[in-house]
């Protein structure tokens, strides 16, 4: 698997496994294992996923038994919008996030969402990344207007910038963003978030010409654009599957056609996340 360095001097895998929507601890923790033991390194979790602490079972236990080490593992976690009231409530929210998953340290933190005083809560951020708690901090769903803004305002400019990144959401123009700044991009949802067809003709074309799957084409797209991928599944075969990504090559022709696919959204983040998960993050019904 290939690495992308980031602007910290350290080295991020290109994909990785996330566990968004695995509230189920047993389950999360049996997945996130799983890939471990099939050779993802890479391990997205957050707050409010309310599995922290079934990720960092899972990472101690594939230690235990030798899979890894930790120094091998890239665990990235998310300050949530609830939590950036004020710097200390921020504080305390990394403080918690690290006792819950029982680590000495995240490889990447990013603020969740561009929402509440995410200022304060990057002040916060800052100081844990100073003192090696966080050993890279970034952001997520950061547009390119705020990405710009928040740039040009902080101390320490983001490593990443985690996104919504797919072939019918392509974001060409937030990607030229984050190269101007050295943001590094990371795709969520790169398999479309379950809200699109997989038999489109462009994409099975493609798929069929490379002996390779729907899944495996859309992934491999998106890392040869400099994108990190972070597929979810707890199935095995399908969490395998998604990491079968590094023998082949698009060709420019393919990358093209691919990109073709985009519907070039300009809504309102409410168009792209569930509105009621948003809701229930907020304990409101």
């Amino acid at each position: 698997m290939d690495s992308i360095k980031l602007n910290t001097g350290t080295f991020m895998p290109m994909e990785g496994f996330g566990v968004f929507r695995v509230p189920d601890k047993e389950e999360c923790r049996r997945s996130v294992l799983e890939a471990i033991r099939i050779g993802y390194r890479l391990i997205d979790t957050a707050a409010v996923y309310t599995n922290e602490d079934a990720v960092g079972e899972a990472v101690r236990q594939a230690i235990n038994e030798g899979i890894c080490t930790r120094e091998e593992l890239f665990i990235t976690s998310k300050l949530w919008v609830t939590d950036m009231r004020n710097e200390d409530t921020a504080r305390r929210a990394i403080d918690a996030s690290l006792r819950k998953s029982g680590l000495d340290y995240f490889d990447l933190y990013l603020v969740h969402q561009a929402l509440a005083d995410y200022f304060a809560g990057w002040r916060a951020m800052e100081e844990a990344y100073h003192d090696g708690r966080l050993k890279a901090i970034g952001v997520s769903n950061f547009y390119p207007n705020i990405l710009t803004n928040f740039c040009e305002t902080v101390n320490v400019i983001p490593a990443v910038n985690q996104v919504e990144l797919h072939p019918w959401y392509v974001q060409a123009g937030a990607l030229e963003t984050m190269k101007y700044y050295g943001v590094v991009p990371e795709a969520w949802a790169p398999l479309g978030g379950g809200r699109y067809t997989f038999e489109d003709k462009v994409l099975t074309a493609i798929a069929t010409a490379h002996s390779k799957t729907v899944g495996q084409v859309m992934l491999r797209w998106n890392v040869q654009r400099g994108v990190v991928v972070i597929p979810k599944s707890t199935h095995v075969e399908r969490i395998r599957e998604n990491l079968d990504i590094w023998d082949f090559t698009l060709a420019e022709d393919e990358m093209n056609a691919i990109a073709s696919l985009d519907m070039g959204y300009t809504g309102s983040r409410a168009k792209h996340f569930d509105p009621a998960f948003v809701r229930q993050c907020f304990g409101k019904k």
